[in-house]
């Protein structure tokens, strides 16, 4: 299985010659030219997760694939045909299997609403937990994609989750909001924790990809 990062929090996994799209949101460069794409996911209705247009590229070469997201993603793309999932869920999209965890989207404020927000665990290998710090419980995490940067976190919470979640690999994603400075200290703190519990961190750039 090989994962590559996209820019923020899009993530592209190939197996078997069969595609798969994590949250191909609007920090995200346009996914153009993307073939076999057998299955979308997306974690929760924020744009920088999903939207229209790039629902559109994907599909209008793949036009059979499958997308699964929360029912408030349902509810804010009712042009799309979406399959509705809710933490403790299993789907099987040959080759790829997913199961889903928790229900909602981390605090921002009180003022602002919490939506609806799944993470996802793909082939038993790759974690990531959307907009959110839920723990997959019951597994042992190979790789975690770590949320890095965002108006919902701070990074003491970026490091007791890694601590808690103990993964053999991570690496971080949600990282548009950051400066270069930023990013630095986040990849590094994400570091720090991921090692205290013998894993590894993976300095992933926007293109990079890992095979797992």
């Amino acid at each position: 299985m090989r994962v590559t990062k996209q820019e923020h929090a899009c993530l592209i996994i190939e197996d078997s010659g069969k595609t798969l799209v994590v949250d191909p949101g609007s920090f995200t460069t346009a996914l153009i030219g993307l073939n076999n794409v057998v299955a979308i996911v997306i974690t929760h209705e924020h744009a920088d997760h999903w939207t229209d247009d790039q629902l559109n590229r994907i599909l209008e070469r793949n036009p059979d694939a499958r997308i699964f997201a929360p029912a408030g993603v349902a509810a804010a793309a009712p042009a799309f045909d979406i399959t509705v999932v809710n933490g403790g869920d299993r789907v099987e999209v040959e080759p790829f299997s997913l199961r889903f965890f928790g229900e909602k989207h981390a605090v921002i404020h009180s003022s602002l609403p919490i939506v609806d927000n799944v993470g996802v665990l793909i082939n038993d290998t790759l974690y990531y937990p959307g907009d959110s710090f839920t723990v997959p419980e019951g597994v042992e995490v190979d790789t975690l994609a770590v949320p890095v940067g965002a108006p919902w976190l701070k990074i003491g919470e970026v490091i007791d989750y890694v601590l808690e979640v103990k993964p053999r690999r991570s690496f971080a994603t949600h990282e548009m909001v950051l400066s270069v400075a930023g990013k630095a200290m986040g990849n590094a703190r994400i570091q720090w924790a991921t090692e205290q519990n013998g894993g590894e961190f993976l300095p992933l750039e926007p293109g990079d990809a890992i095979d797992l």
